[in-house]
């Protein structure tokens, strides 16, 4: 049976967009991002321009992700978190590819990748049954 890690990170391999939280100056912080999920890490993708990159690579990082609005009737109702070390992230051309294309502009301005790493320790993993009505 898989870790609630394991479980978390290979639901996350569904899902292309989540949220980082970590801190700012010591208050609480979230960036969404575009993930991929390669050999058990989270690799994540956000617009250079923002700078939020720097407030993650080189810290602990949560992520979390959710099915809250694309569950198909029927389906379990499912959101998820990983905890671990970020650093920054050179990502290889599969792992470019897998990503799919960036945005041409973000904010009115170029869009100019920064891309990270996540390295989970924990995670968590909590279900609905069944019915996807609200939690």
């Amino acid at each position: 049976m898989p870790s609630d890690e394991q479980l978390a990170v290979g639901l996350l391999g569904r899902t292309a967009y989540g949220r980082a939280a970590t801190t700012l100056r010591a208050l609480p912080f979230l960036a969404h991002a575009r993930h991929i999920v390669a050999d058990g890490r989270v690799l994540l993708r956000m617009p250079r321009s923002w700078g939020y990159h720097r407030m993650c690579a080189g810290s602990v990082v949560a992520y979390g992700a959710d099915n809250l609005t694309s569950a198909r009737p029927g389906e379990s109702l499912w959101t998820v978190q990983v905890v671990g070390r970020c650093e920054e992230h050179e990502p290889s051309t599969a792992e470019l590819e897998r990503f799919g294309p960036a945005p041409d502009r973000v904010d009115g301005g170029p869009f100019e990748a920064a891309y990270l790493r996540l390295d989970p320790q924990f995670g968590t993993v909590h279900f609905t049954d069944g019915a996807t009505g609200p939690l």
